[in-house]
């Protein structure tokens, strides 16, 4: 691949044109917004200059609802070899471009499995996809040519290719992906006319649970219009779930000891499922998910405590898995949580008290 048109310059396109730039292609910038794509330039992710003759690859990342006509309109232009979307929906694009006449053996679906809460082309990153899926979704009639540039795209983007069925992806992606933003924003809504002392008590578990209710509802309107049957049918098993969860807390009410004990079953089972499932995760590296102890340690909010700790556990030979902070309300302080083997807990704990850190149970 020697050049490249991006066909929407939010946080996708212009993460793929940063990846691609850096890589040695020519990328070509095309946005309805000229000023996105004048950005999407500065920050180094291509041309606003129209390309000369056919590209090799036309990436349309516009949302779902208008993929279908600005792929058409990019293939009866004749504007490059090969056209993919990075749309988060496969089945309906498809449909709509099969019934638009266009050509699907130069078309490929994609969806890279990657994102922020933020938008826009500011908030790309030239990493933005390493080590991270992207699916592809080839038909029999997919050329060939066009499967390679795909192929090739994902590894100039180091990202994983993962071949899907359309239909399959957009079942995957409602329980994976469309269903939790729904589930977080449903929450993160209770906290709107909550009491500021209710607030005020905000701990790691509701920053976990709401942090992607912030994203641009606008984006997400556009993918579940383009995926509400799948999204609708996963939220229905979610109500049954929800509504026999609410005659379990009921029971627990009761006076009778037989309806608690029935309750409290009920509780126990939802909350056992969620175990069963959460272990269903890929952990580090896409592996089976370890389970990991926590050091937590009392930090103050100043510049340089962060890095401090990492040196200090490194020097004493462990690794870190993962890392959490917890802000502490109304102190310029927090928690840093380091997840390490249980092995190693012991290990860091001793090493970091030894240099003065804090640490707490």
């Amino acid at each position: 691949m020697r050049t490249a048109l991006i066909i929407g310059t939010g946080l996708i396109g212009t993460s793929a044109a940063l990846a691609l730039t850096g890589r040695g292609v020519r990328v070509h910038l095309q946005d309805h917004d000229p000023g996105q794509a004048r950005t999407a330039a500065a920050l180094g992710a291509g041309t606003e200059e129209p390309a000369e003759g056919q590209v090799d690859l036309a990436l349309v990342a516009v949302p779902p609802g208008h993929i279908a006509a600005t792929l058409a309109a990019a293939q009866n232009s004749g504007l490059a070899r090969g056209y993919l979307d990075v749309g988060s929906v496969k089945g309906r694009p498809r449909r709509e471009l099969a019934a638009l006449g266009c050509d699907l053996t130069s078309y490929l679906g994609t969806h890279p499995m990657a994102g922020r809460e933020r938008s826009g082309p500011l908030a790309a990153t030239a990493d933005l996809f390493e080590g991270r899926p992207w699916v592809l979704t080839p038909t029999a009639d997919t050329d060939t040519e066009v499967l390679n540039l795909a192929l090739e795209l994902v590894s100039l983007c180091r990202a994983v290719p993962v071949v899907m069925d359309a239909e399959a992806h957009d079942r995957a992606v409602a329980l994976i992906s469309h269903t939790p933003q729904l589930l977080s924003s449903l929450v993160a809504a209770r906290l709107e006319d909550a009491g500021e002392a209710a607030v005020r008590l905000c701990g790691q578990g509701i920053r976990d649970v709401t942090r992607i209710a912030a994203s641009d509802p606008r984006m997400w309107i556009d993918i579940l219009s383009a995926n509400p049957g799948p999204v609708a049918e996963v939220l229905i098993e979610v109500a049954e779930d929800l509504q026999e969860t609410v005659r379990s807390l009921r029971a627990l009410e009761s006076p009778d000891k037989t309806e608690r004990d029935s309750g409290a079953a009920g509780i126990e089972a939802v909350l056992r499922r969620g175990n069963a499932g959460r272990e269903r995760v890929p952990g580090k590296h896409g592996a089976a998910p370890s389970v990991y102890e926590t050091v937590a340690v009392l930090i103050s909010d100043e510049p340089g405590e962060l890095a401090g700790i990492f040196a200090d556990a490194g020097r004493a030979g462990i690794n870190i898995e993962d890392v959490r902070i917890e802000h502490a309300t109304g102190r310029q302080a927090g928690l840093v949580q380091l997840m390490v083997e249980p092995a190693a807990a012991p290990l860091l704990s001793a090493a970091l008290r030894d240099k003065g850190w804090s640490i707490r149970q």
